[in-house]
């Protein structure tokens, strides 16, 4: 009897593993598709992560006709961002690229074990690694203007080092810092556009250094477009037809190496070739950086960053396309002239989307491979536990068998000796 009964409860516990395995196949590791509710997120989070998806992968068809070939290297961008350690996070922000709500991402919205310390009513933020009083995110957020206002790539590579060894001058020793350098580009009309009608409004940004081999460009070099305390009221035909207006080329400039053609000493070198070198300097620069995202393709933005340093952002970002830029009606004579005013920057753009948009998809094939192989692991520990368990229900009903064996071998041997 008690033989039939084990018998009869191999049966069930072998369906139950054999479904264990099958639940797997159709619903796998980390898939919400069998889940009716989730604890942690209701219904309207998980259809807002299933539009996410959709919104990630919606123009992957687009992403295919790539002209430009980079290398893993390029692609294949991780950073093991070790936040109690000597890794900065180093932003520069390029004026009118959507960097003021990036910046404020990092301070604001990011999942850290010592989140930044915001206080109402100031703009700085203390971004202090965790048990350390130093701060592992320079930015305007987090530091202030430390090396000026929107300092570009020549004077944050000088700057920055000096300014984290005087903030570190209770340790005798110079540290070994570890820069991770980051920055937010955008289409260049857009963003001429944008910077136009800032300007109208009374920016200036005239507390901006520009220092270039340790010295500011001179009046000759730099000339004013405009006499007074600012250009406010500025039409769109004066802003561009000032030579000197550092909004034409910003992105190309501000990426760039200003050494290599002379900083601000035009003379230098012809245009063209000033240009050649510019823009060549700020393509090696960009693709080199640790990370860059698009005002474009905000949640490619947030994904490629997320994938690229490890760290999670609370709250999704969100594409906004309704700017002051996209509300200004221009023919396409005026957006010609634009893009002759910016045709560095239209390049690089140009190199950059695709750049971008290489990364993204290498990510997201290479996110694919993971699951696969997460799911298939699962599916062989599953396997290998279904197997141990009916090896080990099978030794149990041998060693009852011998048992029963044993019993009636003495049984019989008792009724002989009678």
């Amino acid at each position: 009897m008690e033989e039939r009964f084990r018998r009869l409860i191999f049966i069930p516990i072998a369906a139950v593993l054999c479904f264990m395995i099958g639940y797997q196949y159709v619903c796998p590791a980390e898939s919400n598709s069998c889940n009716s509710r989730r604890e942690e997120i209701g219904l309207f989070e998980q259809y807002s992560s299933l539009r996410t998806e959709q919104q990630l992968d919606e123009d992957l068809t687009d992403v295919t006709a790539f002209t430009l070939n980079f290398t893993e290297l390029d692609l294949d961008k991780h950073v093991n961002f070790d936040i109690r350690g000597d890794d900065v996070m180093v932003f520069l922000h390029i004026q009118k690229t959507g960097g003021t709500t990036f910046g404020l991402h990092l301070v604001k919205n990011m999942q850290l074990e010592q989140p930044c310390e915001c206080t109402p009513g100031q703009r700085k933020c203390t971004c202090y690694r965790p048990g350390k009083s130093e701060s592992w995110l320079f930015s305007r957020f987090s530091t202030g203007w430390s090396c000026g206002v929107h300092a570009d790539w020549t004077e944050l590579t000088s700057c920055v080092p000096v300014v984290m060894n005087r903030r570190n001058k209770n340790n005798s020793q110079k540290r070994k810092w570890n820069f991770h350098y980051i920055t937010m580009l955008r289409d260049p009309v857009s963003r001429y556009l944008s910077e136009w009608k800032h300007v109208q409004r009374g920016a200036t940004w005239k507390t901006a250094l520009h220092l270039c081999e340790g010295r500011p460009p001179s009046q000759d070099e730099l000339p004013a477009c405009y006499s007074g305390e600012d250009w406010t009221g500025v039409t769109l035909a004066d802003f561009m037809n000032c030579p000197s207006n550092l909004a034409n080329n910003r992105q190309v400039r501000m990426l760039a190496d200003l050494s290599l053609v002379g900083c601000y000493n035009m003379s230098s070198m012809n245009e063209l070739e000033r240009g050649r070198l510019l823009l060549a300097s700020a393509k090696a620069n960009l693709r080199n950086m640790a990370f860059f995202g698009l005002t474009e393709y905000q949640q490619k933005t947030q994904y490629l960053f997320e994938r690229t340093f490890d760290l999670r952002f609370i709250r999704p970002f969100t594409q906004i396309n309704s700017t002051r830029a996209a509300s200004v009606g221009i023919n396409k004579k005026v957006q010609w002239r634009i893009e002759g005013l910016n045709a560095l920057d239209v390049e690089l753009y140009e190199y950059a989307k695709e750049l971008f948009l290489q990364r993204y998809q290498y990510n997201r094939q290479k996110q694919h491979r993971e699951e696969r192989l997460r799911r298939r692991q699962e599916r062989q520990r599953l396997h290998r536990t279904y197997l141990a368990e009916l090896l080990r229900l099978g030794r149990d009903e041998e060693e009852e068998d011998m048992k029963v064996l044993g019993t009636t071998e003495d049984y019989n041997s008792q009724v002989v000796r009678w």
